[in-house]
């Protein structure tokens, strides 16, 4: 078992490499969405890797990132970043792909070219899009994160999945379904509380319906 203080610290080092994970393939897939969204040359050549690598389980990429990190809090922050920046590059493509051709050329007529066509009529055309990219990419980083910490264990740095696998090590099935009723009510809550506003907020802002209620 564990201490209330173990499980609290735990926690909350698993909520930090969540944010610094996410936020870097948050830059990340936003910039490689953007430019493969736009660039022909680029969507040719990287659109379909994009896809595949979304595809790729998120366990897979933990044996490399051992031999590239070592069992260290980096292997578990390389895990969570390539398993959720395809799904945010995707998801930015995906809202690109969906702008009226007509926003496009009046962006250039009002005079929207090279960058200040990116940030004045890409970027918001495709937020609809793209926020939904956001919230999977979340679903793809929490799993990410998971497969990280329950398999490369850092000693003296308790974490969630750490936990989870500690419990069965020592067969305890409680322990088991605890830590895994934790880590849904934690996806569960930034999901709900991030996200779920944040698609209110552009649905409002965009006349669009929303979900049904």
């Amino acid at each position: 078992m564990w201490s209330e203080g173990t499980l609290q610290e735990a926690v909350l080092r698993t909520m930090r490499m969540a944010a610094i994970g996410y936020s870097i393939a948050v830059v990340l897939g936003t910039a490689i969405g953007l430019a493969v969204a736009r660039i022909r040359v680029l969507r040719a050549a990287f659109g379909s890797l994009i896809t595949g690598l979304q595809t790729m389980p998120s366990v897979a990429w933990v044996p490399w990132s051992i031999l590239l990190f070592q069992l260290s809090d980096a292997a578990i922050l390389f895990v969570t970043v390539i398993g959720t920046t395809p799904a945010i590059a995707n998801g930015l493509i995906s809202g690109s792909d969906q702008i009226s051709p007509i926003l496009l050329r009046a962006g250039r007529v009002l005079g929207a070219r090279g960058l200040s066509a990116y940030r004045h009529v890409v970027l918001p055309a495709s937020l609809p899009g793209f926020v939904g990219g956001l919230k999977q990419g979340w679903a793809f980083a929490w799993r990410s994160l998971m497969a990280g910490e329950i398999i490369t264990v850092v000693a003296g740095k308790p974490n969630v999945g750490g936990l989870l696998n500690i419990n069965r090590t020592l067969s305890n099935a409680e322990g088991v379904m605890a830590m895994m009723l934790v880590i849904l009510v934690l996806g569960i809550l930034v999901d709900s509380l991030l996200f779920g506003t944040l698609e209110r907020a552009v649905a409002r802002r965009w006349g669009l319906s929303g979900p049904v209620r």
